[in-house]
């Protein structure tokens, strides 16, 4: 009995020992037991959790329905996903037109312009006006005065290039509102580079013949020199080839058509109303603005008009605010 006693404090002592002096073999025992214990820790919070991580059918990780951090499955938190763009956005619009407002009052517009509605995801489809007709007109481009839409937008567009007005490229930047210009070469071939300075500022550049001539009096190989000639002059100063052309003065034939055809040419957008620095004039019987309207102007200064090119853009704007419209960017939708 006290041989057993004295081989059992023995073995007592030398575990005391291995504690506080563990060797090799037992370090390596001791990790692995701690592994195998924080395993079984990590499995059980997860299964208290109610099993999130796990498929549907209570296989291993991975798919399944998660928490988000709202707590609610298959849902996003808040901040996160198309809730959180949809609220980014309407707080750059927001800030888009105080801004708007701001430039406004510095250029002294009676109204801010509103702020047009997102382009259409699909564009509409163009037809020629009835009564604007050619012989052979099915397969040529549109000739039209007004786009498809029931958005309460019109679309501004200045013809020639004859004045180069740079406080209008400065009022349009800062105030945001989108127009297209329509170039006449004889007009702009003396400073090629005000127009290059419209277009970096998102302005598209179309084609408005040579050298504005009545069209219909030439011949069809004439006319295709006014008009392709053109396409190639915008093409080597601005990079591309417009597809949108219109004739000067509106008159055009058939021959005219089919010579825009054959250089690219993809549509031929009129106007129903035309703008001036103190007053409008309009096609339509009604003598009114309506959806998808086209409103003509040109570039010119006090020399031909009463009133400069900004004189003009505050005219216009305030006819195009009051009546309750905003200016969209054509090219959103032809």
């Amino acid at each position: 009995m006290q041989l057993v006693r004295q081989t059992d404090e023995k073995v007592a002592e030398r575990q005391r020992r291995q504690l506080r002096h563990p060797g090799p073999r037992t370090r390596a025992v001791a990790a692995v037991l701690l592994i195998a214990a924080l395993g079984s820790a990590c499995a059980a919070g997860s299964e208290g959790r109610g099993g999130a991580g796990r498929t549907g059918d209570g296989g291993g990780g991975g798919g399944g329905p998660v928490e988000s951090a709202s707590g609610e499955p298959g849902r996003a938190g808040p901040g996160t996903g198309a809730e959180a763009v949809k609220k980014a956005d309407a707080a750059a619009a927001v800030k888009a037109q105080a801004l708007r407002a701001v430039a406004a009052k510095k250029w002294k517009l009676a109204k801010t312009p509103l702020a047009a509605p997102a382009p259409p995801a699909v564009k509409p489809k163009i037809a020629t006006r009835k009564g604007f007709e050619v012989t052979g007109g099915a397969s040529l481009p549109p000739v039209f005065t007004n786009v498809p839409t029931k958005e309460k937008v019109v679309f501004l567009t200045i013809d020639d290039g004859a004045e180069k007005d740079p406080e209008l490229l400065r009022m349009m930047d800062e105030l945001k509102i989108p127009y297209s210009a329509f170039l006449s070469d004889y007009v702009i071939n003396d400073n090629y580079a005000y127009f290059k300075k419209m277009q970096a500022r998102g302005v598209s550049l179309h084609n408005h013949t040579l050298t504005h001539p009545y069209l219909p009096g030439l011949s069809y190989e004439e006319q295709k020199r006014e008009i392709c000639g053109q396409q190639d002059k915008i093409k080597k100063q601005y990079g591309k080839r417009p597809e949108l052309f219109r004739p000067p003065f509106g008159n055009y034939n058939a021959g005219t058509l089919r010579a825009a055809k054959s250089c690219g040419v993809k549509a031929v957008p009129l106007w129903s109303s035309e703008a001036f620095p103190d007053h409008m004039e309009w096609r339509e019987w009604d003598r009114d603005l309506h959806p998808g309207d086209i409103v003509l102007t040109h570039f010119r200064g006090k020399e031909d008009w009463k009133g400069s090119m900004p004189d003009m853009i505050r005219h216009v704007m305030k006819t195009i605010t009051d009546k309750g419209y905003a200016v969209a960017k054509l090219e959103d939708y032809v």
